[in-house]
């Protein structure tokens, strides 16, 4: 059993490595730049030894979107005490880095199409981030409401679904016309739905 471990974790490493390069290589390149080539060159590998750690193209894009969402989460920590009283910088903050990255963006779009068939190997992938994306929303929203913060006849769990959704539409809107304000046009839909925060310091200490 020992001995077994070693390949195994050295698999695992190895895995965590291509992906980690891979995020850097699509944020400097592009999508369109990050072939399994360059990827593979990048890491060391033939592309053939690339694949071997994952499957396929497909498996690997998605892989790496999931070790980008990994790496979100650590950063935002949910269990956070301030979590929900800096929701709505976060939620901007995460508009702003996606923005930043239009190989991911595009990536991230690409994938998400794709696999609304239901037999798609990233299928369960997306609609557990959608899943996630709303739960969090609407997990701050219902503190806010029992903190009294936020009016009574809101709905969490229609409002989270909007805001993801717009979110994401602005997102394909973006990568057409890059005119497209993602950071004011999502500030400007969560005060329009009472969830503006800037001045959640007096809210807070009941000023």
């Amino acid at each position: 059993m020992a001995a077994a471990r070693g390949p195994y974790a050295k698999g695992k490493a190895k895995r965590a490595e291509i992906l980690d390069v891979a995020l850097e290589v699509i944020a400097r390149e592009g999508y369109t730049g990050a072939t399994v080539k360059e990827l593979a060159d990048a890491v060391g590998l033939s592309q053939n030894g690339l694949l071997h750690y994952f499957g396929s193209k497909d498996a690997l894009f998605a892989e790496i979107l999931r070790r980008r969402d990994e790496i979100a989460e650590i950063e935002i920590d949910f269990e956070e005490p301030d979590f929900i009283d800096g929701l709505v910088d976060r939620i901007l903050s995460a508009v702003d880095e996606e923005t930043s990255s239009p190989g991911m963006e595009q990536l991230s779009l690409r994938v998400t199409g794709e696999a609304t068939e239901p037999d798609h190997l990233a299928h369960d992938y997306v609609r557990d981030r959608y899943t996630g994306m709303r739960a969090v929303i609407r997990s701050g929203l219902t503190r806010l409401q029992s903190e009294g913060r936020l009016a009574a006849e809101i709905d969490p769990d229609i409002t989270a679904a909007l805001v993801f959704a717009s979110w994401d539409g602005l997102r394909i809107q973006w990568m057409y016309d890059k005119s497209i304000d993602i950071h004011s046009h999502m500030a400007y839909l969560l005060t329009a739905l009472g969830i503006d925060l800037s001045d959640r310091s007096s809210a807070a200490t009941g000023a």
